[in-house]
């Protein structure tokens, strides 16, 4: 196990603290895809179940000065559909674990579930919140479990191959560019996070900020590219080019991401776009746009354009989260 016992996860972080929680959970599982991909495959009587769960904590994944009920609810709903999605699956029902402090309003426990609900309706129309959990903290968290179906293979991070032409469906940058709005523009002299002035934001930053508090990934197209024969495909949540990393060292191969897409686009996370890869005989599913190539393994797990990529490649909470909450 690399690192020390008393190595902190700070120290560590995401990458290799989840490297270390797998190592001991190894040869444990019996799923037919089990820890380590975007969700588990389980197999039950009458065919297969595809299960995952996330997280959203005050302070690194949200601002409640920020973020409404409603937006909470349904970034909860959307970051865990994708998931799903990811695997070429059709979600079917979300259970939510919530964890109030005492001062929430009722009210924004009412927005929460109807944002909960509409993306549900409107981004995986058949899904539903079908149960859950709440407690007391003095930490206000949401974690969802999200459950769905197979109608062929599960596709996996680890499926692509050399020659395979790397593929995204939805937006890139986005979420990363309303997030630094939200920096930049609405924060009070101590820092703390302010109100969002709607009425200042052009509608360019309008819309950046609903990609980021309200994401709307292509959940319809996961099982639309299982169909047309993608050999991979995850969710990018934390930046393209570490999500392209993980999906590279799975698989074995180097990802070159060729198209010109800036570097926003290439290290911001959270639009929850889906990348994949398909064999270079296969048209792309309407909806995906070509953005590079897998190669063989060669000295780095991503190119940009021929060259390795450098410096952070996208968001780590252990590493970037300002500790800040509002």
């Amino acid at each position: 196990m690399t690192g020390t016992r008393g190595t902190t996860v700070g120290e560590l972080g995401e990458r290799a603290l989840l490297a270390r929680i797998l190592e001991v959970l190894e040869g444990s599982s019996t799923a037919e895809v089990g820890p380590g991909d975007d969700a588990a495959v389980l197999i039950v009587p009458g065919g297969r179940v595809v299960l995952s769960t996330d997280t959203l904590v005050h302070g690194p994944d949200f601002r409640l000065a920020w973020s409404s009920g409603f937006d909470l609810g349904w970034k909860a709903a959307a970051v865990n559909l994708a998931d799903i999605a990811a695997m070429g699956a059709r979600p079917t029902a979300l259970l939510l674990a919530l964890a109030l402090p005492d001062a929430t309003t009722a009210g924004f426990v009412d927005d929460l579930a109807a944002g909960l609900r509409a993306a549900c309706d409107e981004l995986a129309p058949g899904c539903a919140i079908e149960g859950g959990d709440l407690t007391a903290s003095d930490t206000l968290t949401l974690a969802v479990t999200a459950v769905g179906v197979l109608e062929g293979e599960p596709v996996l991070r680890s499926g692509a191959r050399p020659g395979d032409i790397v593929a995204v469906a939805g937006e890139l940058g986005a979420a990363a560019r309303g997030l630094d709005v939200l920096f930049r523009r609405f924060r009070g002299d101590t820092g703390a996070p302010a109100p969002v002035d709607a009425a200042s934001l052009s509608a360019d930053e309008v819309a950046d900020l609903a990609a980021q508090l309200r994401p709307r990934p292509p959940i319809a197209l996961g099982a639309r590219a299982a169909e047309g024969g993608a050999t991979a495909m995850m969710d990018v949540s934390d930046g393209l080019l570490l999500d392209a990393t993980r999906m590279a060292d799975a698989s074995g191969l180097t990802i070159d991401v060729t198209a010109a897409l800036g570097d926003v686009a290439l290290r911001g996370g959270e639009d929850h776009a889906l990348l994949a890869c398909f064999p270079p005989y296969v048209m792309l599913p309407a909806g995906f746009r070509e953005i590079g190539r897998a190669l063989p393994r060669g000295g780095a797990a991503v190119l940009v354009a021929g060259r390795p990529a450098t410096g952070a490649l996208g968001w780590d909470p252990h590493r970037d989260w300002d500790a800040g909450r509002g």
